[in-house]
């Protein structure tokens, strides 16, 4: 389920992250270990998650992702093994929530990606989806919630 999207402007947000290029069909392999590891890092740095994780795509392919698994925080990261600091940029963006179980977050897109044209506005090459509610907060896939940003170029 896909709530009406919305224009809006974000701010820059400090992350800590780490950068990813897997083929597709390694994701959810990849995904879990990589947050573990950024939130690893923070806490050993004592820094606190000012918000839930996400994940910036910085271009989108068929066949492979090329990525960063970020959590927001206020503070600069100090290099940590795979884990680095870096800096999800301000823009305008087209945003909605998807309600549902990730792999149902392609087709969601595509349908962003419909809105998003159909509204008359042209979409940067990157997005980034960061996950409101998912398996940490309920086991059911109907609760989870997971909010897609698709910068759009001016």
């Amino acid at each position: 389920m896909l709530d009406v999207p919305q224009i809006t402007n974000t701010e820059a947000q400090r992350t800590a992250r780490i950068h990813l290029t897997i083929p597709r069909a390694e994701i959810q392999n990849v995904m879990g270990p990589g947050i573990q590891e950024v939130l690893a890092a923070l806490a050993d740095q004592g820094i606190e998650p000012t918000g839930p994780w996400l994940t910036h795509h910085l271009t989108i392919s068929p066949d492979v992702f090329d990525f960063d698994i970020c959590v927001p925080v206020t503070v600069e990261v100090l290099p940590v093994g795979r884990v680095t600091a870096g800096m999800l940029p301000a823009a305008q963006v087209a945003r909605t929530i998807y309600r549902g179980g990730y792999e149902g977050l392609g087709a969601t897109w595509g349908e962003l990606g419909s809105w998003i044209v159909a509204s008359g506005y042209t979409a940067a090459p990157d997005l980034w989806e960061c996950y409101v509610v998912g398996p940490e907060s309920s086991s059911h896939p109907a609760d989870w919630q997971t909010q897609l940003n698709r910068p759009l170029v001016s």
